[in-house]
């Protein structure tokens, strides 16, 4: 009995068991043809409250998670080599993933032998989507004009940038007015963090809601045409997940790979059914802290800049598609378009909002390499499940990310 209890009291546990019956509801109206309102309308509904209730709390705990880890870093010996670090760890974790996609996608070659019927779901409805900004747009881009303004329009980017500046000119200044201003962040934080979770019981819900509506309205059809890339992206995604974080958390930190698997489960599964880095953020945090032996001031600053620039399960989408896509229509790549690829991937993943929706930078790394985007809308029917998928393997590379900079702080 004891042990029913503990599985059912796991919120990851019921938030699967809640997916899975919804993709069984939503199959079964599907094929009855029946259900039209109750899946359109009130699961539809269930669905965008639970969404909207995540997005209410991601901008105001992102900020003072942000400043508040900043000026805790800020004030060590350590902070410049932490924050390099950091950045590092993810950009070279996001390159590597694209790399690993490209290898993959050639490997298996999934856009080989795809119907030709699909050429019917052809648009040019996202050709003019794909121009990327240039070197000095992007630099003035990640700098706010009005930081209240970029609180308000929700730019994650200029959030992150002014957040950090501000905790860092925290940390610099005399130490009783510091831990004032610190202990005001923390409580904020703090009372955000009930707040979410408070939501978080209600993602059962929000969850069976979501999965019945998508399966009621598109069905298994869309996925007919790119079945075997959607295999592809899953084995990739496992590769990346069960074999390369578990490979540099054995090699950079004193925590065990194994372990580390067994803990990280719950993030994933909370990211795996909300879609949502952002939203999985007070849940990775706790089971970096209180499992993993993370210390406070590096999860504060580490997994709300991991939940903004790393996507590394973002990045295998992007390189499998253009693969995907150069192989169908019959484009051989070469190394400047496999490097535009990686470059246009890894760079443009920076600064991604960590919360759902589809994803067009994935029109960018195409046009990079000058493949056709006209393939694209085959692709958006199923990207809530896609997204699912690689929101949970970005979850997985902050909390790697957290394990690995706490053993570099304890060293240094």
């Amino acid at each position: 009995m004891s042990k029913e209890k503990s599985i059912f009291s796991n919120l990851g546990i019921i938030i699967i068991i809640s997916m899975l019956l919804g993709i069984a509801v939503g199959t079964a109206l599907y094929v009855s043809n029946t259900g039209e309102y109750f899946a359109t309308t009130i699961c539809s509904n269930l669905g965008d409250i639970f969404m909207q209730l995540l997005k209410m709390v991601v901008i105001p705990l992102v900020t003072t998670s942000i400043i508040s880890g900043a000026a805790s870093i800020g004030n060590t010996k350590s902070a410049g080599k932490i924050g390099i670090s950091t950045f590092a760890y993810y950009m070279f974790t996001t390159c590597f993933a694209v790399i690993l996609a490209l290898i993959m996608g050639n490997l298996t070659q999934p856009g080989i032998g795809v119907d030709s019927s699909i050429s019917a779901m052809f648009s040019n409805e996202y050709a003019d989507k794909g121009t990327i900004p240039g070197f000095w747009e992007t630099i003035k881009g990640i700098i706010p004009t009005n930081p209240i303004k970029s609180l308000v329009d929700g730019n994650m980017l200029q959030i992150l940038f002014f957040s950090l500046f501000l905790g860092f000119g925290i940390s610099s200044i005399e130490k009783d007015k510091k831990e004032f201003i610190l202990k005001v962040f923390d409580y904020i934080t703090e009372a955000l963090i009930w707040v979410i979770n408070k939501i978080m019981l209600f993602a059962p819900i929000g969850v069976f809601a979501l999965m019945v509506y998508s399966i009621k309205s598109f069905g298994f059809n869309s996925l007919t045409p790119v079945f075997k890339l959607f295999i592809v992206y899953i084995f990739t995604l496992g590769i990346h997940t069960f074999g390369f974080y578990p490979l540099m958390v054995k090699l950079l930190s004193k925590v065990s790979p194994i372990k580390f698997i067994k803990k990280v489960m719950k993030p994933f599964s909370v990211a795996f059914s909300s879609a949502s880095s952002m939203g999985t953020l007070p849940v990775t945090t706790e089971v970096c802290e209180k499992e993993l032996g993370v210390s406070k001031e590096i999860t504060s600053f580490v997994l709300p800049l991991g939940a903004t620039i790393n996507m590394d399960g973002n990045s295998i989408y992007y390189g499998l598609v253009a693969v995907f896509f150069a192989q169908y229509f019959g484009i051989e790549l070469t190394m400047a378009s496999y490097l535009a690829i990686i470059l246009t991937a890894t760079i443009g993943s920076i600064g991604q909002a960590g919360v759902p929706g589809p994803s067009l930078l994935v029109v960018a790394v195409l046009m990079s390499a000058n493949i056709p985007i006209v393939g694209l809308p085959i692709l958006f029917g199923m990207d809530r499940i896609f997204d699912m998928l690689r929101t949970a393997v970005n979850v997985t590379g902050d909390a790697s990310c957290a394990v690995i900079i706490e053993n570099l702080k304890q060293k240094g």
